[in-house]
């Protein structure tokens, strides 16, 4: 199992950045670096995720470490290459699909993480499984031996509880599958970045950067890469039950009953 550390914040970072937030990802980068690949968890309702991800983007940027910011947040084959760095922002939205796809992900959250890479002439590149690839993938069986049984079982519960217990059991197989091919595709667009010399920064959910059951069991033999994961105060797991390599615990957030909005959209 890989080692992990807790790291938290000294206060609530700007969801536009700040002193803290830079402090964090100056700290990330010390214990951290280097590496050819870099797997940022997030929460994705949680501004002060999205904040640290732009001040890793904008300090590696500025040490022209960055190869290529890989994101969940858009689909694989879409991407800003070919785009200059003074190209403004609904250049790269089209570029992206993001109005077009993206209503899950707002600009706001996300826009300034890619702008800055943009600015800097680093490519964004969608990682995500296509949409139009979806339907096969829940079909595709072969898909369940791609993890151990005890992985592909934790992947399973991670579905069950991620959809608050309210899916029909016939569909947990089919939407682990899915799960399944999304971080293959993103390891996929992460491996096919990779410069000598620089670092791929992927940027996706937390259960993608997992080492037993994202990402990571995707990427070749051997491949160097370090992970973490980001929590809020208040959902915070045992530093000593996650797999990945840092913990980075983000100030609380306000409740919010993630079932009771799931169910109704169920009943929509």
């Amino acid at each position: 199992m890989a080692m992990s550390l807790v790291l938290a914040g000294c206060s609530v970072p700007s969801p536009h950045g700040g002193d803290q937030t830079d402090k964090a990802a100056h700290e990330l980068r010390q214990q951290l670096m280097p590496t050819p690949l870099w797997l940022q968890g997030e929460q994705h309702d949680a501004a002060e995720h999205q904040a640290l991800q732009a001040a890793l983007v904008r300090q590696l940027s500025n040490e022209r470490a960055l190869a290529a910011l890989v994101i969940e947040m858009a689909e694989a084959g879409d991407s800003t290459l070919g785009l200059k760095p003074t190209e403004d922002e609904a250049t790269v939205k089209r570029a992206l699909r993001w109005d077009a796809n993206r209503q899950a992900w707002p600009w706001a959250a996300y826009g300034p993480a890619i702008m800055v890479a943009v600015r800097a002439g680093v490519p964004v590149l969608g990682g995500n499984l296509p949409a139009a690839d979806l339907r096969s993938a829940m079909a595709n069986a072969a898909l369940d031996g791609l993890l151990n049984p005890d992985a592909l079982r934790s992947q399973q519960a991670q579905i069950r509880e991620g959809h608050c217990n309210l899916l029909p059991e016939s569909q947990i197989a089919p939407m682990t599958r899915i799960q399944i091919a999304r971080d293959q595709a993103l390891a996929r667009m992460a491996i096919s970045a990779l410069v000598p010399g620089k670092t791929v920064l992927l940027v996706a959910g937390n259960q993608h950067v997992r080492r037993d059951l994202g990402v990571p069991a995707y990427l070749p033999a051997g491949q160097p890469f370090r992970s973490v994961m980001s929590l809020p105060a208040n959902l915070s797991e045992d530093a000593s039950a996650v797999q990945v390599d840092r913990l980075w615990t983000s100030p609380a957030l306000a409740p919010r009953d993630h079932c009771a909005e799931f169910k109704r959209q169920l009943q929509r």
